[in-house]
């Protein structure tokens, strides 16, 4: 006779208790727990005055977040002489009014931004594990498996024409150039790779080199993007998307960046090398979550002022 094994009815009501704890800690705490990443970046010339870069990403609006809405304007009392948005703001169609009610005190500094596959497309309900999947088959968005059908849009053209009305500079696959804090920057940016928008040869042959600092803006952190970027000089790239792996694991960190970027560069500041050069690597772990997974664990939603000072040398 083949035994049976049960599980007693206290572990199993104690394990249920435990996984709705955590579902409800993740939902209603720590993606709701925004947070100010601070970090210092010696990339500008001898003797130039700090210059300080607030950069948002993967914002995620929905309808009625009221709370992320207020701290996003909150941001601006920061006073920072650029502001960079590396994309995806929506995750509800319905939310643009919204998002750009969120953004608005920042829209009166100079700024420049990018899309992501979220400002273009609404999302859709997905199966976390095919994350797992997608990392360990080297495939991610776009990028090895097949196109998605019948996805409905987002209005995307609406927020392009908000933030070009308040002189944001839009980076999409082209250049651009503004002042802030009294230094030239030159900016490079390129459209979404993880739908394949990106055409780096739109704007390849390195930064202008007449300009005080030179940026390179783009969603998601793909590393053919970096070792393009990193190849023609830009001393400072600056991406989103991966949300900072979103569901860690405490002590340990990201599982997946949902791109072929590795895990211990999943957020913060970081180095990329190509071709006997360096950069200087900023991946924001953002402020939202796709709609669908309202969730964030040993993660929590953020924005990062960053410090340029003078390089070392």
């Amino acid at each position: 006779m083949r035994a049976r094994y049960r599980i007693p009815l206290n572990a199993a009501l104690a394990a249920g208790a435990l996984a709705a704890g955590t579902v409800a800690y993740a939902a209603g705490f720590e993606a709701r727990s925004f947070r100010l990443r601070r970090v210092t970046v010696p990339v500008l010339p001898p003797g130039a005055p700090p210059l300080r870069v607030l950069q948002v990403s993967d914002i995620h609006m929905v309808s009625g977040q009221n709370k992320k809405r207020r701290w996003l304007q909150s941001l601006a009392g920061l006073r920072p002489d650029l502001v960079i948005n590396t994309g995806d703001n929506l995750s509800d169609p319905e939310a643009v009014p919204e998002a750009l009610d969120a953004l608005g005190p920042l829209m009166e500094f100079p700024g420049a931004y990018v899309f992501g596959s979220n400002d273009y497309y609404a999302p859709r309900l997905r199966n976390p594990v095919r994350y797992l999947a997608e990392r360990s088959s080297g495939r991610h968005g776009l990028n090895g498996n097949a196109p998605a059908r019948n996805v409905p849009r987002n209005p995307w053209w609406q927020l392009r024409d908000a933030f070009d009305e308040a002189g944001w500079v839009n980076l999409t696959n082209t250049r651009g150039q503004l002042k802030a804090g009294g230094a030239e920057i030159a900016l490079t940016g390129l459209d979404d790779p993880h739908i394949k928008r990106d055409r780096y040869e739109k704007v390849a042959g390195g930064p202008d080199r007449d300009a005080d600092l030179a940026l390179a803006v783009v969603h998601a952190p793909y590393l053919r993007v970096l070792d393009s970027f990193t190849a023609d000089g830009y001393p400072l790239i600056l991406a989103g998307h991966t949300h900072g792996g979103q569901l860690c694991v405490p002590f340990y960190g990201a599982l997946v960046t949902n791109c072929d970027l590795d895990t211990d560069r999943v957020k913060g500041l970081s180095h990329h090398e190509a071709a006997d050069h360096r950069s200087y690597l900023h991946v924001s772990a953002g402020c939202g979550t796709n709609r669908y997974t309202p969730v964030r664990i040993a993660c929590p939603p953020e924005a990062t002022l960053l410090t340029l000072t003078p390089a070392e040398t």
